[in-house]
């Protein structure tokens, strides 16, 4: 029974999957700048004698792993390879060793847990009919995604997926469950930039000035009604300003200008380029009103990421098939935002939540945190069921 036998192979293969997500952890490489990462993906898939091609956006990498009739269905897995501008606090004996970068976000188990599941499906390619195609994509924390990039670069072409799965590290979920919503689950992510300038001069003199921080003060409040009076309650919206500077200010000093920097994020497209509008007139007529002038910039992120209900509530069911019904659970909305939304756009799509926590043992960090960290008995389950999905979409 093609199951087991998957099962079988995550439990022989577990061991080496933890050895890979280790070494990659030990060596993080930043966004854009994943050449080394690349070439030990690279050396992996070709131990394993499956065909690729790397330097697609770069650094990255695509295999492909034929079955019985390759023909057939061609489906897609995908995980990203970069890590964060973080200094990791863990003592392990795996800790970075490149100062000041870490993999905080658990690309390296993403990488690790796909050539996991390739050493799987290489395996099993007489047990199956059809093609996997395996995405090593860099680039995820930075815009303009890795995602896009791959796409522009015709990584989803020659051959052509059907559809795309995709796992994430999950701390808040124990090890041995994973997460799912089908439909809309992740946010739009939109950087905002802006810049308040007035005439500055002596504190004690605010009438030969034009204050921006008060322009500012103003500014800032009334954004929040865009989200608090315009935004559906239904489909949650968040602004977040979250860095304030000012040049040149001080105690007894009021500044020529006040720079904002935050973040938009929203389920529903049409709203956010709605919003975008609405949110650049406001300051900007604060502003002229005061006698200043405001200078608002939005640069589009990422998309909201859609699940596609049909393949959504098909993978949950085959996760239950393979680990039980109790280790597979149903996920609410989440405002923060993942470039697989790009592959989302273009082919059904299915990104679910990989448990990685385990409170017994400490294991509790958040992701983007200097002491993230994951229980690396998850990394059976992660190979395994990858393999799993990917032969079950592949319809056998």
């Amino acid at each position: 029974m093609l199951k087991e036998k998957i099962k079988q192979l995550a439990q022989d293969y577990q061991e080496e999957a933890i050895l890979i997500r280790r070494h990659i952890h030990m060596n993080p490489e930043l966004s854009y700048e994943e050449v080394e990462t690349g070439k030990f993906i690279a050396a992996q898939l070709e131990k394993m004698g499956i065909p690729y091609e790397h330097g697609i956006a770069d650094n990255g990498v695509v295999g492909l792993i034929k079955g019985k009739n390759p023909d057939k269905k061609i489906i897609a897995l995908r995980a990203d390879i970069d890590a964060l501008p973080i200094k990791e606090a863990n003592d392990v004996p795996y800790k970075s060793k490149k100062e000041g970068i870490m993999h905080a976000c658990g690309h390296d188990v993403h990488t690790a847990s796909l050539l996991g599941a390739a050493k799987i499906l290489k395996d099993c390619e007489n047990d199956f009919e059809g093609t996997i195609k395996l995405l090593f994509q860099p680039a995820e924390e930075r815009l303009p995604g890795g995602a896009s990039i791959m796409i522009k670069e015709g990584a989803l072409e020659n051959p052509k997926p059907t559809s795309i799965i995709g796992q994430h590290v999950h701390p808040p979920l124990a090890s041995g469950k994973i997460g799912l919503k089908p439909g809309i689950y992740m946010a739009s992510a939109d950087e905002i930039y802006v810049s308040v300038k007035g005439r500055g001069g002596h504190g004690a003199l605010p009438q030969d000035c034009i204050d921006p921080i008060v322009i500012t003060a103003h500014i800032i409040t009334a954004l929040q009604q865009i989200v608090s009076r315009n935004a559906n309650p239904a489909m949650p919206t968040v602004l977040t300003l979250g860095k304030i500077n000012s040049t040149g200010g001080s105690t007894n000093i009021i500044p020529n200008e006040v720079k904002l920097m935050g973040t938009f994020r929203t389920f529903d497209e049409e709203w956010r380029g709605e919003a975008h509008k609405r949110m650049k007139k406001m300051a900007e007529s604060i502003a002229e009103g005061m006698g200043g002038s405001c200078e608002f910039n939005v640069i589009r992120g990422y998309p909201a990421l859609y699940n596609n209900p049909e393949l959504a509530i098909n993978t949950k069911q085959w996760a239950i098939d393979f680990l039980g019904e109790e280790n597979v659970v149903d996920l609410p909305l989440r405002l923060t935002a993942e470039d697989f939304a790009y592959y989302s756009q273009v082919m059904p799509a299915c990104f679910y939540r990989l448990g990685t926590g385990n409170q017994e043992k400490g294991i509790t960090s958040p992701v983007h945190t200097n002491t993230f960290d994951i229980d690396e008995d998850c990394m059976e389950l992660s190979i395994g069921l990858m393999a799993w999905l990917a032969v079950k979409e592949l319809g056998n």
